[in-house]
C-alpha cells in the first residue's frame, strides 16, 4: 500500500540561475496542465489513504486556492496526514495562506535561500530579505506552526560570515525544520552555461557546512539528515519515506515515483505530458539486490543510518561482514553503535563517495 505522493507544478514567474528542475512554464497553461494532472491522478492513484503530501515545483504558490483544493479532492488524506506546500516569499499571500490552513495544508516549505540583498539578485531569485520576512510573518498569522527554511551555501560572492548570517536569521525566525544544500551547478542550469566566478570553493563549503552543524546544534536542530535539520517532532515526514525507501506517488510533469519493486520519471516535455500524462521517460524494475542497496544508500543519507537487525533480517545477509571492506576503508568516517552503521560528521563531508560504494 503507498501511503505518500508528491505532486509537481512546474509553473514559475522567472527561473533561478541555479534551477534544473523541470520548471518555469507559463502559468497562462495552467488549465491543460491540470486536466491532464487530474486524468493521471485518475489513472494511477489506488485510493489509499496517504499519510503525507507534498506539492514541489516549480512554484506551486503560483496555483489559486481553488486549483489546490482541486487536486486535494482526489486523494483521501485524515487530519493527521502531512501535506507540504512549497512557497516562494513573493507568493505567500496572507489571504491565501489562511485559505490553504483552513483546507487542510498544514507544513509550509518556503523557499529562502539567503537573506542577503545582493546575494539574491546574482541568483535570480524575486524577492528581498524584507519580502521574506513578510511573508513569515504571513504564515505564522495563518497558523501555520510547522514551517521550514531553505537555504542555500556555496553561492556567488557568499562568505563564511555572510551564510553565518543567514542562519541565525533563519533560527530567528523560529522555523521547526532548515534544509540547507551546497550549491551545484548543473549543466541544464543557467548557472550550467554561464558559470559564476566568484563561487567558494569546495574547503570554504566545507567549512560553511561544519559551522551550520554548530549553529544548528547549539539551537536545539537536530540533524536527521545530511542536509536537513529540525526541532524535536518536526521531522519533514514526506521526505522522510525517501529516505526510508518507502513507495510513494509522482504525479505531473517529470516527477519520479516508486511503486514495488519499479522506479519511474513521468516524461519531461511539456506538451508531450498534455497529450498523454502517462507517458514514462523512465521505467526501472529493481532486482531484489538492487533494492536492498537503494535501501542501504537512502539510509545512510539519516542520522540513524542503516539499521543492520532489519536489513540483515529483510534481506538474509551479515551486513557487517558483507559491508566489511567498505566499513574498514572507511572506518574514520562510518560508525558502528546500537546495531546502526552511520556517517560520523567528517563522513558526511565525503557521504557521495562513501555511499555510492555500497552500490555495486
Amino acid at each position: 500500500m503507498i501511503k505518500h505522493a508528491y505532486i509537481h507544478i512546474p509553473f514559475c514567474i522567472r527561473k533561478c540561475h541555479y534551477c534544473s528542475f523541470v520548471s518555469g512554464f507559463d502559468i497562462k497553461r495552467k488549465n491543460e496542465y491540470l486536466n491532464a494532472l487530474f486524468l493521471e491522478i485518475t489513472k494511477k492513484y489506488n485510493n489509499e489513504e496517504l499519510s503525507t503530501i507534498y506539492f514541489g515545483g516549480g512554484t506551486p504558490s503560483l496555483l489559486e486556492i481553488e486549483d489546490l483544493n482541486n487536486i486535494l479532492s482526489y486523494f483521501k488524506f485524515n487530519d493527521k496526514t502531512e501535506i507540504t506546500i512549497e512557497i516562494n516569499p513573493e507568493t505567500a499571500d496572507l489571504e491565501k495562506l489562511i485559505n490553504l490552513r483552513e483546507n487542510g495544508f498544514n507544513r509550509i516549505s518556503l523557499g529562502v535561500q539567503t537573506f542577503n540583498n545582493e546575494i539574491l539578485k546574482l541568483i535570480g531569485r524575486n524577492h528581498s530579505e524584507e519580502i521574506i520576512y513578510n511573508s513569515i510573518n504571513n504564515i505564522k498569522k495563518a497558523g501555520f506552526e510547522n514551517f521550514s527554511i531553505d537555504l542555500i551555501y556555496g553561492l556567488p560572492t557568499q562568505t563564511i560570515e555572510n551564510f553565518k548570517t543567514d542562519l541565525n536569521k533563519a533560527i530567528q525566525t523560529e522555523c521547526k525544520n532548515i534544509s540547507s544544500y551546497g550549491l551545484k551547478i548543473e549543466e541544464n542550469s543557467y548557472f550550467g552555461k554561464n558559470t559564476p566566478t566568484n563561487l567558494p570553493n569546495e574547503d570554504m563549503q566545507a567549512e560553511m557546512f561544519l559551522l551550520m552543524c554548530n549553529i544548528l546544534k547549539e539551537n536545539n536542530f537536530e540533524h536527521y539528515e545530511i542536509s536537513n535539520f529540525a526541532k524535536k517532532g518536526f521531522y519533514s515526514n514526506h521526505n522522510c519515506a525517501y529516505w526510508k525507501n518507502k513507495n510513494y506517488y509522482g504525479f505531473g510533469l517529470n516527477a519520479s515515483g516508486y511503486e514495488k519493486n519499479i522506479r519511474y520519471k513521468n516524461i519531461s516535455n511539456f506538451n508531450e505530458y498534455i497529450k498523454n500524462p502517462l507517458l514514462l521517460e523512465e521505467e526501472e524494475i529493481l532486482t531484489e539486490k538492487e533494492t536492498m542497496e537503494n535501501e542501504i544508500f537512502l539510509a545512510l543519507r539519516l542520522k540513524s543510518g542503516v539499521n543492520i537487525e532489519e536489513i540483515n533480517k529483510k534481506y538474509n545477509i551479515n551486513f557487517e561482514k558483507k559491508y566489511s571492506l567498505i566499513i574498514e576503508k572507511y572506518k574514520d568516517y562510518l560508525v558502528i553503535k546500537n546495531n546502526h552503521c552511520k556517517l560520523t560528521e567528517k563522513g558526511i563531508l565525503i557521504s557521495n563517495n562513501i555511499m555510492s560504494e555500497f552500490i555495486d
